[in-house]
């Protein structure tokens, strides 16, 4: 359930959103800097704080709670704006885009009102746990568990993979509050990062993405005030994940092409410059066939997101339709930015050249968000 669209910002509006955004990206995530991130494998708190005294967190909050109402335009320049420039491992998307929703949508006006305007400092860092050891994108196979205690619920269970898992303040807990009511059982429940019986397991060491600090979480009854459980009432945190997730999926599919996009632009310009056999690659029929077919594809996806977000933010974005735009805009970045890649020839395989990089950090979007063959069976049943 992605915000409205907001009829009252223009054009002009969202162009000088990027243009402020991108002044702040310059200054504040220089290439020296990120660098340094992806080393540390995790972006420094400043960088939060920073983001959020210039406006670029939780910018679809609306008003009365801090934010300034945006919609998920925004969300896409955050993600093309950070794609130009390698930022795929700060989890700002996943903090505005993904999780900040549940609590706009879903969160009594008390949650709202004790969250948001933190959210937006960035004071508060988000994330949300679904994915556990032995579930997956299986949410029915989910183990965590809840029961209420007094005025707490006491959480027991395990999660991994889990975004800004080492940063995050204010965590998404899906788990099951009634062990035999199947799907009707699971609920979210929001714990805190100083909660007792609550702690952090190792940052992993993943294949890409490396500056996004990405954990295992563990709950020993860890405890959670009862005016944490999003919305009031157990048994609606499926009902809650399902309604997010079209929106959540468009986000993947939409970080998916701006890396496509980037190694694309990239792969151009080395072409343009790199000579074989006394002529530029970029002159060679071949160089140019691959190219002109990447082109035309990354170009397809763009408009099939276009549709999918003027579909959402209509209210009109079902989930086959999502699921369809991230299968197809993250199968066809994969292997496109494999054939980047290849022109690119032994130059690719170095870490210096940011294609590499770019190689890396791409293949987890066939992944996260639900695989694509979570994908295809989600489509199938449309059949």
């Amino acid at each position: 359930m992605s915000p409205a669209l907001n009829a009252s910002i223009t054009e002009d509006d969202l162009v000088a959103f990027r243009d402020s955004l991108a002044r702040f990206l310059d200054k504040h995530a220089p290439p020296t800097r990120i660098a340094r991130w992806n080393q540390d494998k995790v972006v420094e708190r400043e960088m939060w704080r920073l983001a959020g005294n210039y406006g670029l967190l939780g910018v679809t909050i609306p008003e009365a709670y801090g934010g300034w109402g945006g919609d998920f335009r925004h969300e896409r320049i955050i993600i093309e704006e950070f794609g130009k420039r390698g930022l795929e491992g700060w989890g700002v998307p996943l903090h505005n885009m993904i999780v900040a929703p549940y609590i706009v949508a879903f969160g009594t006006e008390d949650q709202k009102r004790r969250w948001l305007p933190g959210i937006v400092s960035g004071e508060i860092v988000l994330a949300i746990a679904m994915t556990e050891p032995a579930a997956g994108s299986d949410l029915q196979g989910m183990r965590t568990h809840a029961e209420r205690d007094g005025d707490h619920w006491r959480i027991n269970g395990q999660k991994t993979f889990i975004s800004n898992g080492q940063t995050a303040d204010l965590i998404l807990v899906a788990c099951r509050t009634d062990r035999d009511a199947g799907s009707k059982g699971l609920s979210l429940i929001a714990v805190e990062g100083s909660a007792a019986g609550f702690s952090r397991g190792r940052n992993l060491d993943k294949m890409g993405r490396a500056a996004q600090d990405t954990s295992e979480l563990f709950f020993d009854d860890a405890r959670a005030p009862a005016g944490n459980l999003l919305g009031g009432t157990a048994g609606r945190g499926f009902s809650q994940l399902m309604t997010m997730l079209p929106q959540e999926r468009l986000g993947i599919a939409a970080m998916g092409l701006a890396l496509l996009e980037r190694a694309l632009a990239l792969t151009i310009d080395y072409a343009r410059d790199r000579n074989a056999f006394g002529q530029a690659l970029l002159d060679f029929q071949n160089t140019q066939f691959v190219l002109a077919e990447i082109k035309t594809q990354a170009t397809a996806c763009r408009f099939f997101i276009d549709a999918c977000a003027t579909r959402l933010l209509a209210g009109a974005l079902d989930a086959t339709t999502a699921s369809m735009a991230k299968l197809f805009v993250t199968e066809i970045e994969v292997a496109a930015i494999s054939r980047c890649l290849q022109i690119f020839g032994g130059y690719g395989y170095m870490n210096e050249y940011p294609i590499a990089q770019i190689y890396r950090d791409a293949r987890i979007d066939t992944i996260h968000g639900g695989t694509s063959e979570i994908m295809k069976v989600l489509i199938a049943r449309s059949l």
